[in-house]
Order: C-alpha cells, then sequence, then structure tokens
C-alpha cells in the first residue's frame, strides 16, 4: 500500500510539473491551430509580409478593460488574440491593456478630458447590475505608439441603419487585423500621400468638400490642381480625385491625366452625367434635366465604363419633404420616399464595401463596363436595389410622382451599377491620336509618350453628391459627411464608402485586404431554445455530470475488487 501510495504521489507530482512547464512555454511562444471554416485566426498574407519587415517596437494600449459587458468581453478578447497573433509574427509588438474608468474620481475625470483632447470619447451604455441599471462609459479604443508618434483607433463599428448590435459587433471584430496593421503602416510611413482635387471646371467647392479633406488631413497631404494651369502630373502626386466637374473638360486636360495614368497614378472619378437637382425641380416646376457637356464619354470608353445617360429610380430611398396639406394657415410636410435618391447597401464582399452602412446617393447614373484590348479586371462596388429601374434622357422632371404611391411591378430592372473599380495596364487613350502640340509639350518636358499604362487603379461614381457636405455661409458651419438634411439623419456609410475607396487605391502593401476577412456570425435559435430549455440544459449541463457520476462509481467498483484481492491474498 505504502508502495502504490508513493507511485500515485509521484505520478501527481509529475502531472503538476508538466502543467506548470506547458504554461511557462505557453508564456513564451504562442501557437494556434486555425480549424476555423473562414480561417477568422490566420492573418492575411499581406498583413504577415508587412510584420515581418516591421523594425520598430510599437507599444498598443488597448482601453478595454475591467467589468465589461458581454459583446465589449468578446470584442476585448478578440483584439487580444489579433495583438497575440501580430505578436507571433513580430516580437516587437507589445501591448497592455487598461480600463480608463478605474480609479479616482479624479483621475478618472483628468484622463477623460486628455483622452477628449486626442478625439477619443467613450460609448454610454446602460448595464445591469445587482438587480438596477447602472450607466458604464467604455472607451472602444487603441491607443499605437511608435516612438513619439501615435494613433487612436476606434475598435467598435457603427450600428448604422438597419444593423443589429450582434452584426455591429461581428463587423468590429472582423475588421480588428486590419484596423491594427493599418494603423501601424501609417504610424511606420514617414511620407503622407498626396492628394489633390481638380478644380476649374464646374467640380465641388471647398466649402462643399471640407469635411471630406477634414477626414483626410490626418493621413494624407490634400490640395488642388487646376489643370490648364500645368504642364505635367508629377509622379509625386499619389492619388487625383475629380469630383462633380460640370464643364467641359478640354483634349489638353484629358492629356494630362491620361498620361498620368499611363505613368501609374490612381484616379477617383465622381461624375454626375446629367444636371438634376431638387433645386432645379422647384424652381422650373417641370425639368428637363440636361447632359453635363464634359467631354469624357470616348476616354471613359476605352478605359472600359460608361456612364449612361440615364437616371435610376429605386424603391429603396431617402425621403424629401412635401406639402401635404394646410392647416391653420401654415403648409402641412410629410417625408416622402423620394425614388431618384437610392439608399444603397453593399452586396459584394470586395474591401472597400465589405460591411459599411448604407450610402446615400442622389440622381445617380448606371454604369456599363466595357469589353476592351486591355486585360482590365472590372468589380461592381455598389449598385441599387433589386426594387429599381432607370429613366433614360431626355425625361421630364417634377414633383407629381410624389401624389401617388410606387407601382413596384415598374421597378424590375434589377441591380444597376453606381459605383465600379478598375484594375490594371490600361491602353492610352491618345494611341495614335497624339497631336503635335501634345508632342511638343512632352519633348518640352524631357518626357515620352506612354501608350499603355503601368498596374495601376481607377474607380467610377455616377455621383459627386454623396461626397458632399452641406455649408451655411451664414455662420461658415458645415454639416458632417453623409448627413441629410431633410432626414435630419448621417449616413455613415457615405464617409466609409469614399475612405475606403481612397484607402485601398493608395494601398499599395494590401493591407486592405484584411477588411475582407469573414468572420460568420452563428446566431444561436432563440426559439429553439426557449422551446427546448430543459432538453439543452440537462444535455450541457446535467449529462457531463451524469457522466462524472457513473465514471465514479465504475472507479469505485474497481478499485474495491483489486484491493479487496490483494487484501484475501
Amino acid at each position: 500500500m505504502k508502495g502504490q501510495a508513493a507511485r500515485d504521489f509521484l505520478n501527481f507530482g509529475l502531472l503538476i510539473g508538466v502543467i506548470i512547464a506547458l504554461n511557462v512555454v505557453g508564456n513564451y511562444v504562442y501557437k494556434i491551430w486555425d480549424f476555423t471554416e473562414e480561417k477568422r485566426y490566420t492573418l492575411t498574407d499581406a498583413t504577415e509580409n508587412f510584420l515581418t519587415e516591421l523594425d520598430e517596437v510599437v507599444y498598443v494600449r488597448v482601453l478595454l478593460d475591467g467589468n465589461l459587458p458581454s459583446g465589449f468581453t468578446r470584442l476585448r478578447q478578440s483584439a487580444l488574440e489579433t495583438l497575440k497573433d501580430f505578436r507571433s509574427i513580430n516580437p516587437l509588438i507589445e501591448f497592455d491593456f487598461e480600463d480608463p474608468t478605474k480609479g479616482s474620481t479624479e483621475k478618472t475625470n483628468a484622463r477623460k478630458e486628455e483622452l477628449a483632447e486626442n478625439g477619443i470619447y467613450p460609448t454610454n451604455l446602460r448595464v445591469a447590475q445587482d438587480n438596477e441599471t447602472v450607466e458604464k462609459l467604455i472607451y472602444p479604443y487603441a491607443i499605437l505608439n511608435i516612438g513619439d508618434r501615435s494613433i487612436a483607433v476606434n475598435l467598435l463599428e457603427a450600428q448604422g441603419v438597419g444593423i443589429t448590435d450582434e452584426v455591429a459587433l461581428n463587423n468590429s471584430v472582423s475588421l480588428l487585423e486590419y484596423k491594427f496593421a493599418d494603423a501601424i503602416q501609417k504610424l511606420t510611413t514617414s511620407r503622407k500621400p498626396n492628394i489633390l482635387l481638380t478644380e476649374g471646371n464646374g467640380e465641388l467647392r471647398p466649402q462643399q468638400t471640407a469635411a471630406l479633406e477634414t477626414i483626410l488631413k490626418n493621413n494624407y497631404n490634400i490640395g488642388r490642381i487646376n489643370l490648364d494651369s500645368i504642364y505635367t502630373i508629377g509622379d509625386e502626386l499619389d492619388l487625383l480625385i475629380m469630383a462633380g466637374p460640370t464643364s467641359e473638360i478640354s483634349q489638353r486636360s484629358q492629356f494630362l491625366i491620361d498620361q498620368y495614368v499611363m505613368k501609374g497614378g490612381k484616379v477617383l472619378w465622381m461624375i454626375d452625367y446629367l444636371t438634376a437637382s431638387l433645386d432645379s425641380i422647384s424652381k422650373y416646376g417641370n425639368y428637363l434635366p440636361d447632359i453635363y457637356p464634359l467631354g469624357l464619354e470616348d476616354m471613359f470608353f476605352k478605359y472600359g465604363v460608361r456612364i449612361q445617360p440615364n437616371l435610376i429610380l429605386d424603391l429603396e430611398s431617402t425621403r424629401i419633404p412635401q406639402v401635404i396639406g394646410n392647416q391653420g394657415g401654415k403648409a402641412q410636410q410629410e417625408l416622402i420616399p423620394y425614388v431618384y435618391h437610392p439608399l444603397v447597401g453593399s452586396t459584394s464582399q470586395h474591401p472597400i464595401v465589405k460591411s459599411i452602412d448604407r450610402v446615400n446617393f442622389f440622381f445617380p447614373s448606371t454604369i456599363d463596363t466595357i469589353q476592351t484590348k486591355a486585360n482590365i479586371h472590372k468589380e461592381i462596388l455598389l449598385s441599387s436595389s433589386n426594387y429599381s429601374r432607370f429613366q433614360v434622357a431626355p425625361m421630364r422632371m417634377n414633383f407629381e410622382i410624389l401624389r401617388y404611391k410606387p407601382d413596384e411591378t415598374k421597378f424590375d430592372k434589377g441591380p444597376q451599377p453606381i459605383a465600379v473599380l478598375l484594375e490594371g495596364a490600361f491602353e492610352s487613350f491618345f494611341k495614335n491620336r497624339v497631336s503635335e502640340r501634345m508632342s511638343s509639350m512632352l519633348q518640352d518636358l524631357g518626357e515620352e509618350f506612354k501608350d499603355k499604362s503601368e498596374p495601376t487603379r481607377m474607380i467610377f461614381i455616377s455621383d459627386s453628391d454623396f461626397a458632399k457636405n452641406l455649408y451655411s455661409p451664414a455662420n461658415n458651419r458645415i454639416s458632417p459627411l453623409g448627413f441629410n438634411q431633410w432626414e435630419q439623419f448621417t449616413f455613415k456609410g457615405n464617409q466609409q464608402f469614399i475612405f475606403n475607396a481612397i484607402e485601398y487605391l493608395l494601398d499599395d502593401k494590401g493591407l486592405i485586404a484584411a477588411r475582407g476577412k469573414d468572420v460568420k456570425l452563428r446566431l444561436l435559435n432563440k426559439v429553439k431554445i426557449q422551446n427546448e430549455r430543459k432538453y439543452w440544459q440537462f444535455l450541457n449541463i446535467g449529462l457531463p455530470l451524469l457522466f462524472l457520476i457513473v465514471l465514479g462509481i465504475i472507479y469505485n467498483f474497481i478499485r474495491r475488487r483489486k484491493y479487496s484481492r490483494t487484501d484475501g491474498k
């Protein structure tokens, strides 16, 4: 008996020793085996390659710790796992989790003011605690530091229109890799990319793009350029944006853009094809929109797209106010859905539009893709809903259609493309048609004509109003990007879409591919849980306990028989 007890004690000691050794090794070696269907715990190749090249210490402070609600606990755990994955690739990634609300009232308030100065504001939640509901401040942020440089990242995606808490949280988890990698890239890049918006052809004014430029100024150098005043677009320009031109783009300007693209330049085109607007309809009653005389049709056709002379009508749309009666000498208004202002959701899995909120467009047109000699990849980013159609110019527009309920049977043309991405090596629009003046201009600059581009990207959007903000000259105030003055609501998808589009065009390392990771949301069947509650409780709690009891009885039975035989001998 003494020998058996000694052996049992030794085996127990060895088991404890192995467990301790595994825990010690686990503190220094982090390895997971990802058996999930969507490979949620596997970093993208672009992220791994980027982290491998990192040669500076990155310190990450995650402001998610303490007693958190279940949803934020999951977000915290996912952030921890992502950072551990990063550190397994490069040990220069250091991180810590902290609770900004912990401490005395004076320290908490001081910390709150400090964070607010850096644009970090808490989310105020009502949480059930000790049989009562209390308000709790949550900071779903991470602050990344390299040396004296820092950047704050919001880890929580906006809930948005029609998006449940579960879906918003799931989107937040799926975007963690991209947000961390993108922030590190911005911290390690010494040079800010240069972005220029064209002017001189009736494009959106600086007051109308102020909200967009404010967002971009944190990470990019923003300016404006008049193509008629320059002789070439230099290599130092990373992205050219043409937003809402209304007058003809000269052949000379088209040539400058074309050769910029041939050198690998990127262009974001936001083009309104028809002169449709609420102001014009209100002013004239019956309004016939004209086609803007831009002269870009042939150039676009050569690159692989064609913006049709039509307007998209969609039952999925936002509302505008209309007078429906008069009471007490005052006009009575009501918000009525306006089919020319589609509210577009994304069905694409492309990183630019995956999981973004719906985008509010204004009088967009259909974009068709064209087969070209060049091998160009075309990706439709955003389209109208299945319940849409279009009207071809010339058409008469008025507000009479708001008097009647739309006939759903007529909205049968299916999704109409509104935003398209083109990628590849483009053929020059001016191939075999370079004039002597163009040739002479290139010679004076010491440049040669290029008839085929380096691999590059362009995005075409058949509306510019979605990206502009409202401006009040009376008080010099601007509205947030995506703010709808009639709905009195800010559609965050407008900002997300244009910002992601710009990020993608300028992303040479391919980190934005991490935005396309899909973490599937596997929700429990709540009805089945309610109807079969006792069964599942027994299966998950009772059955394991019963198994342990039976196992204990069998073990004691065998042990008694074994030692009774020993005593008998």
